[in-house]
């Protein structure tokens, strides 16, 4: 149920009830307080905070000069999302400098992000990466596994083979498009325009997803994330309605298939990254709406 003015009411709708005949698809939603909670890394690149989803986990650090962050034998594709500070990235013999307000692929393999002036990083990598994934600070959140959440499977490999690809988030608003948003063979990222103030309370947008998880990253501002769970034929199934309040940095990982929705609630600029593994096809089928698809190809059928 989206408001009129949501580009994601052009999305083909999505019955409320569909999965209400399901039982046993209740989790937690997983709270990550990054500016409440003490980091799981504090060495000398920084303090490092992890907070993992099924399929993928957020990297987020607070980097000193000269940080350098490697990656030996990676196992598959990740990104890295550099809200202000530019970094060196390097793989496989090439060198990018990228600048800051953008977001870069990364091919598995060997990789360094170095940054020279320091600050916030943003890593985002498929839970395939175990050392990773055991190293969050909610990682005995999935040890009861969620069977109606498909087993991880990337995408097709991109265009022309595999390379560090950067792109700028200083794209314009276009009308009917929602976010800007990039994919790659493991993540879609929803870089979401900054928001101004309060979000009007009468132009919310409740929806739920079946099958996969949505991870709201806010990198400044301060959110309110509602959520309700569906009634199924089993009590132990239900729960009471949640409004969960965060400030920045935090991620709120959502499962499905909870019904929720995300106000804006700080004076200033409130800024909000959602996160999906694998991509999603309802946005990826939507003509324009990724930014970067004849980078990355859709699955053949």
């Amino acid at each position: 149920m989206y408001d009129k003015s949501d580009p994601r009411a052009s999305l083909a709708p999505q019955a409320a009830a569909s999965m209400i005949g399901v039982t046993g698809l209740v989790a937690e939603p997983q709270e990550g307080y990054f500016y409440d909670t003490a980091p799981q890394i504090d060495d000398g690149t920084g303090k490092t905070w992890l907070h993992r989803g099924h399929n993928f986990l957020i990297a987020y650090t607070e980097a000193l000069p000269g940080a350098v962050f490697g990656r030996i034998g990676q196992s598959d594709e990740y990104a890295v999302l550099l809200p202000e500070a530019g970094a060196i990235i390097e793989w496989d013999g090439a060198r990018e400098d990228v600048s800051g307000n953008s977001l870069t692929f990364v091919p598995p393999g060997n990789s360094a992000v170095t940054l020279p002036e320091g600050g916030v990083i943003v890593r985002l990598f498929s839970t395939q990466n175990s050392d990773l994934a055991e190293a969050c600070g909610n990682a005995r959140g999935y040890d009861t596994p969620r069977t109606h959440i498909p087993d991880f499977a990337p995408w097709p490999e991109p265009v022309g083979g595999w390379k560090i690809r950067s792109y700028d988030l200083d794209v314009p608003r276009q009308e009917g498009r929602f976010g800007r948003i990039f994919r790659c063979t493991t993540l879609m990222v929803n870089v979401l325009e900054p928001f101004d103030g309060p979000r009007d309370p009468s132009k919310m947008s409740p929806h739920h997803h079946d099958d996969f998880e949505q991870g709201s990253l806010a990198l400044s501002g301060s959110f309110t994330h509602y959520l309700r769970w569906a009634w199924t034929s089993d009590m132990a199934d239900w729960r009471d309605d949640r409004a969960v309040e965060m400030g920045a940095p935090s991620a709120l990982i959502i499962p499905p298939p909870v019904i929720h929705t995300t106000r804006a609630t700080g004076e200033g600029s409130n800024v909000l990254v959602d996160i999906f593994s694998p991509p999603r096809v309802d946005f990826s089928m939507k003509p324009g709406w990724v930014l970067n698809a004849e980078d990355y190809p859709m699955p053949e059928g």
